[in-house]
């Protein structure tokens, strides 16, 4: 979710460049930079943490005439989140700002190696422009070099690239990654990842396809497919709604969040998945070594997505897992060894009471780790490592993508300390994380779904609660899905293993009852059959989430079939979460901003 931003213009570059990067922040970060060409001179700025930090870098550096420019706000993937590793990248002279992964970067890097080049960075990206540069040496002209540099790139890009031999000119190109580009009366041209950057800058836009790359210069717009033929652009007009084009067309923030979360997982796996194994480059491997239990510390979703890992580490890594909520692990004089790694969870990194249990952690002598979407946060200060999960900014206070991106990273991890462990054997891993590559798709929303949800949510506005059931790791699932409808339709609505139905609360069923049965086709589906039977029997009112029609059911909704659980994991993750939103929308409520809610829980 990291973005990008260019300007090709007579105004100064420096603050639109800056300007725009503001607009990205919502996207999620952990460093920024620019670099401008002007009179054939290129200055360049980067920094790590916010954009006050490059602001302060650049703070005597002013454009006054033509020049060309490019900025990027970066998530780490490879390489640690450095000013070396922040965008652009430079070769002998020109520059590069890149979103997405060069998939095969380190066949391009080695061959780079044999010819001399010395590499600054650890990234991928870095490899673009002196590929460009080598090609540029074999080449006619700087749009050859180009073209020819992205052929030889696999994987998934946006691209803006300048060079000192055009002074004049931009090259763009885009495959799998957002990027559009705006003009106005003046000549000037506008690069960005979204709309927002561009909006009062810009009054008509080009959205590019996969494929599309080109130049900009002053007075020419030049576009070419994939397939190599030129192509006129394709304007419309650039909405002047800030708020709208964050929206990106959107009702509410909490609808797009759940829609990003394709992209903000696919950011949550790149550079972390090789063929048999899951790297954490920003882990030390020390961090493991005397460790025989894991204990997970955190409050709401975030404790919803660590009670799913407890499956996993159990049964994928082989290791004693234990879970604690935060508010209650601050006052009850818990016994804490120094074998024991303490892994906080938090969206914010600021949530009073899990930073509280990571500060006795860190007294105790443990070593910790936190599992965060905010880098520079108190608990990824504190504590002695980080995994960022790279949801971007969560503006819907009801959290969708932070519980995606944290169960993804815990899977990750499960696998990561099974190698570790040799606790399953490669064939294993390598066929799990083929699985992982499949999960943006999982969780892609398909309008048939979306609308049959909005259809039946009618049919639940009323009655004296709900039950989410679930069993293994779609018990915590059932717990989120029942805070999410709580939070935001202000229903009561509870989670339970589907077991426990016979152990008390099945009393309550009839048919103002409304159960949500999660029933996943590849784990203990006929145990968690027979508990809704049970409900069914009962006269209780049934919405089933599943792959295999179920005949007992008052409403069905129909996920994909799938290979694993875990993949019917994130399918119906995302079925519960369109659930509350239709049945909150149908309510009349402020979806985004539920009464007596915070975003972040920063007091007790």
């Amino acid at each position: 979710m990291c973005g990008i931003v260019g300007y090709l213009g007579q105004k100064n570059s420096k603050e639109i460049l800056l300007g725009g990067l503001k607009e990205l922040e919502y996207r999620g970060y952990d460093s920024a930079g620019i670099a401008v060409l002007q009179d054939g001179k290129f200055e360049s700025f980067k920094a790590i943490g916010k954009l006050i930090n490059l602001e302060e870098k650049t703070k005597n550096f002013v454009t006054d005439k033509f020049s060309i420019g490019i900025g990027h706000t970066r998530w780490a993937t490879h390489g640690k989140p450095t000013e070396l590793n922040a965008h652009p990248h430079i070769g002998s002279e020109s520059y590069v700002v890149h979103n997405g992964i060069i998939e095969n970067y380190a066949a391009l890097k080695t061959e780079l190696l044999k010819d001399g080049i010395t590499f600054l960075s650890q990234t991928d990206t870095e490899v673009i422009v002196h590929q460009f540069e080598k090609n540029l040496k074999i080449t006619k002209s700087s749009f050859e070099a180009f073209k020819k540099t992205i052929s030889q790139l696999e994987g998934a890009y946006a691209i803006l690239l300048v060079t000192k031999g055009k002074e004049k000119t931009i090259f763009f190109a885009k495959n799998g990654s957002p990027m559009l580009v705006g003009v106005n009366a003046e000549n000037e041209k506008y690069f960005a990842s979204s709309d927002t950057p561009l909006i009062g800058h810009c009054t008509d836009v080009n959205y590019f396809e996969d494929g599309d790359y080109g130049y900009v210069t002053p007075d020419e717009l030049a576009i070419f497919s994939k397939d190599g033929k030129k192509q006129e652009p394709k304007f419309t007009k650039l909405s002047t709604n800030k708020l709208s084009a964050q929206k990106d067309g959107f009702r509410f923030f909490m609808e797009k969040e759940i829609y990003e979360q394709v992209d903000v997982i696919a950011d949550t796996l790149l550079g972390r998945l090789h063929d048999n194994e899951v790297l954490f480059d920003e882990l030390d491997p020390t961090l493991f070594e005397g460790i025989n239990e894991i204990k997970l510390c955190a409050c709401g979703t975030s404790y919803h997505s660590a009670l799913t890992a407890t499956y996993l580490f159990e049964r994928y890594s082989k290791i004693k897992t234990s879970i604690e909520v935060a508010s209650e692990f601050r006052y009850r004089s818990p016994i804490m060894s120094k074998d024991t790694l303490f892994v906080v969870i938090s969206q914010s990194g600021e949530t009073a009471d899990t930073l509280e249990t990571l500060k006795m952690a860190k007294a105790a002598g443990l070593k910790t780790l936190v599992i965060c979407n905010v880098d520079n946060s108190s608990m990824v200060r504190l504590a002695d490592a980080c995994i960022l999960t790279r949801a971007g900014v969560e503006k819907g206070v009801a959290s969708t993508k932070a519980f995606a991106t944290q169960v993804t990273v815990f899977w990750m991890l499960s696998l990561y300390l099974a190698k570790k462990n040799k606790a399953l054997s490669n064939e294993e891993i390598a066929r799990q994380i083929t699985l992982l590559r499949e999960v943006p798709a999982s969780v892609k929303v398909s309008d048939d779904m979306h609308e049959r949800i909005k259809r039946l949510s009618k049919r639940y506005l009323h009655g004296h609660g709900f039950f989410f059931i679930g069993r293994d790791v779609f018990y915590p699932l059932a717990l989120e899905g029942a805070l999410k409808l709580k939070e935001i339709s202000y229903l009561h609505a509870e989670g339970y293993p589907s077991g426990e139905m016979k152990h008390g609360p099945i009393a309550l069923a009839d048919p103002e009852l409304f159960t949500i049965a999660l029933l996943p086709q590849h784990l203990l589906y006929d145990k968690a059959k027979s508990n809704v039977e049970e409900l069914s029997a009962r006269d209780s009112t049934i919405c089933a989430i599943s792959a295999v029609e179920f005949d007992k059911a008052d409403d069905f909704i129909a996920i994909n079939k799938c290979k694993d659980y875990m993949l019917e994991f994130f399918e119906m993750m995302v079925a519960v979460q369109v659930l509350s939103l239709e049945i909150s929308v149908r309510l009349g409520n402020d979806v985004d901003m539920p009464r007596n809610l915070a975003k972040s829980v920063t007091v007790e």
